[in-house]
Order: C-alpha cells, then sequence, then structure tokens
C-alpha cells in the first residue's frame, strides 16, 4: 500500500481516432457530458498524454492476450461499459504470460471499443492512477497493452463481480446481500476513497457508484475504472474545474451546476450508494411510481426524521440489523448528502462512522442469521415493489 512515483515516458496519442471521452452508460443511470469534444481544460499531471513509468506493470502483446482470452471469443465476456468489453483469460501466476484457459490465475482484460463513448484519454488515466497507487481496497491492475491501434487494460479477477449486480439483479435464485455484508462493502469502499483522499494521494475519484465498486471471493470492495480520475486542487485552489463528466444520480449538484469539482463531490456520490445498499433501489430508476424515480429526493424526507427511517430500508433485510445501527448509517447517508458541500463530512470521519458501526454489531453479538433487532412488521405497507430495471439511454 503506497505511492511508487518515477519517471515519465512517452506513449503514442491519437491524433484522429473520432473518438469522444465520456463517461461509460450503465444500467443505473446516465452517462453526464456537456461537451462531445476533448476537455480543453489544463491537463493535470496524471493525464497529460503520456505514460508514468511502472515497475509493477507488465507490457502484454496483443497476440498474448488473444491466445489469454481465446480470441476474445464472446462466451469470455465478463461484462460491457462505456470503454469496451471486459474479457476471462488465463496467464501463469509467475511469468503472467498467456496460458491455456483453466490452467494458471484467471485475469480480466479491458478492451478499448473504439466506436464507444471512452477513448485513449480514459485508457490512459487508468495506467497512470492504477500503475501508481497501490491500496487493497483499489483493484489490482497488472499490465496493459499499446500495439498499433489495439488499447487494452489488464486487472486482477474479481469472483463476485460488481456490488450493482449484487444489489439489482432479482429472481429466485438470487440472495440478497445480507446487512453484514452491505456494511463490509460500505466500509472497504469507504477506506478506499479515503486514501485517494489523503493528503499524499489528492485524487478525486469523480465515478464513484456501485457498478464500480468490484467484490473478491470474501466481499472485500475494490474500486475500479478511474478513467474520470482526476488529480485534486493544489496550491491555493479550492476546487478543480472541469467539464461534467460521470453519471446521472450520483453526480453532486454543485459539480452539476457548475463543473466544479473537488473531493466532497465524491463524498455526496458515496452518499448515494449508500443509500441504494440500504434501500435496495437504484439512485435512478424510471420504472417505479412518480415521485420515487429519484432516490435521493425520494428518500430525504425519510432521512430527515429516525422514526421514518425504516420507510426507505430494504425489506430482505428485514430483522438482520438493530434500529440505533440503521439510524446511523441512514444519518451518514445525510450528511453525505447535504446540498452544501461544506457541510458534508469528509471520508476519513465516513470511515470512523462505519467501524463504530461494525464495532457495534460484534459487541452486541448480532449475527446475520439471528432474527434480531427492531421489529418492521407495522413498517409492511411501507415496502417498496422491485420492478425489472431498464437500461437508461445516453445523453450529451
Amino acid at each position: 500500500m503506497g505511492l511508487c512515483w518515477s519517471n515519465r515516458i512517452k506513449a503514442y496519442s491519437p491524433s484522429n481516432t473520432g473518438l469522444n471521452s465520456k463517461g461509460d452508460s450503465s444500467r443505473d443511470g446516465r452517462s453526464l457530458s456537456n461537451s462531445s469534444s476533448r476537455d480543453s481544460l489544463p491537463h493535470t499531471p496524471r493525464s497529460e498524454g503520456e505514460i508514468l513509468q511502472s515497475s509493477n506493470l507488465k507490457v502484454f502483446s496483443f497476440s498474448d492476450l488473444k491466445s489469454s482470452t481465446r480470441n476474445f471469443r464472446p462466451d469470455s465476456v465478463l461484462g460491457e461499459g462505456g470503454f469496451g468489453s471486459v474479457f476471462k483469460g488465463w496467464v501463469d501466476e509467475n511469468s503472467l504470460s498467456a496460458t491455456k484457459p483453466g490452467s494458471g490465475i484467471i485475469i480480466a482484460v479491458k478492451r478499448l471499443n473504439q466506436d464507444g463513448f471512452q477513448g485513449h484519454k480514459e485508457w490512459l488515466a487508468e495506467i497512470n492512477y492504477l500503475g501508481q497507487l497501490h491500496h487493497p481496497n483499489l483493484v489490482k491492475l497488472l499490465g496493459y497493452c499499446l500495439e498499433d491501434d489495439h488499447r487494452l487494460l489488464v486487472y486482477e479477477f474479481l469472483s463476485r463481480g460488481s456490488l450493482e449486480n449484487h444489489l439489482f439483479r432479482r429472481g429466485s435464485h438470487v440472495h440478497p446481500l445480507s446487512w453484514s455484508i452491505r456494511m463490509k462493502v460500505a466500509l472497504g469502499a469507504a477506506r478506499g476513497l479515503a486514501f485517494l483522499h489523503s493528503s499524499e494521494v489528492q485524487v478525486i475519484y469523480r465515478d464513484f457508484k456501485a457498478s464500480n465498486i468490484l467484490l473478491d471471493t470474501n466481499y472485500n470492495a475494490k474500486l475500479s475504472d478511474f478513467g474520470l480520475a482526476r488529480d485534486g486542487p493544489t496550491g491555493d485552489k479550492s476546487h478543480v474545474s472541469t467539464r461534467v463528466m460521470g453519471t446521472y444520480g450520483y453526480a453532486a449538484p454543485e459539480y452539476l451546476a457548475t463543473g466544479h469539482l473537488t473531493a466532497k463531490s465524491d463524498i455526496y456520490s458515496f452518499g448515494v450508494v449508500l443509500l441504494e445498499m440500504l434501500s435496495g433501489r437504484r439512485a435512478i430508476d424510471k420504472n417505479r411510481p412518480s415521485g420515487q424515480h429519484n432516490l435521493v429526493e425520494w428518500a430525504r424526507p425519510y432521512l430527515i426524521n429516525k422514526r421514518r427511517v425504516l420507510r426507505i430500508m430494504d425489506a430482505r433485510l428485514e430483522g438482520q440489523y438493530a434500529l440505533p445501527r440503521a439510524q446511523k448509517v441512514a444519518n451518514l447517508a445525510l450528511q453525505c448528502l447535504a446540498m452544501e458541500p461544506r457541510f458534508r463530512p469528509n471520508m476519513d470521519e465516513v470511515v470512523t462512522v462505519l467501524e463504530q458501526v461494525q464495532e457495534s454489531k460484534k459487541k452486541g453479538g448480532l449475527e446475520d442469521h439471528q432474527q434480531q433487532g427492531y421489529d418492521v412488521k407495522e413498517n409492511r405497507e411501507a415496502r417498496p415493489s422491485y420492478p425489472r430495471p431498464s437500461a437508461s439511454p445516453l445523453f450529451a
């Protein structure tokens, strides 16, 4: 865990790719961009168009990654995003050279879609941030490929996929995340964000959302997708001025209104995700009744009144938590969602509260399988229904 600074080496930067650096579209919201052109504002050091050399990253050949993923076969696809497709592959654990499927270790290979909404700039940002920043709650970048027009990124494989899938998938075969696991994931993600915001790092993540939180076998949370990350303000500057990027429903109101980006913008986004974890509802869901499309707007009146907090809670969590703990987490979400950035806590304070929630659980002896805590039967009428979510359209 720590930083590894080294010399920069020039990287080829295409001049006529026709790619626009928009945020990725996902089912949890619509991508934001107030311009279809490349950011004309001065770039921060880690996104100037050159690769920051890192001894920890392997430079893969395109042929090796073709072999590793069985020529990018469709049945190897792990997921899709604005950047492109992510494929499952296999490499030798020590040399990271391509191996036969089923041997060695599994990797995740993200391949740039040249017809997509993200391009060379985001690919470069991924390398320059994840190649330099190392923390247990950040996804590990193993290497990259830059060969002709091919741009690929190679990551550790996280077997449980994204938090988004676990929160919002529905079906008889799907087991909802327990309260205990949700709080573990929230704490892990908070620690990752606190590391980024620390004085030694000072990075604004800018796209904190459920689909960018990946989970390993033990449900340890790791932040992924650093294509929109920016270095924080330096000197006497209070913010970074940039065009609006990110995902609708998660972006802070002051950032949407002014383009002024601060660490407090990330904290607002964290509050949205924490609210998703409490409620089991998406940040934006047009399938819900009128007045409930925007999760924050719908939930805020209930968050303000402790006695009404149970009305926002995911009914699938019944019996798994004690009321004081639910109220404490709900109040934390409310603080993170403050309209005025100065009233939001910093991430170290968020981590402290979530650690206290974990510690109080241990002292209370409340386990996932025990039917203890507040009786929520009287609130059955407030339980939400769960319509099948649909993809939201992209807008610019």
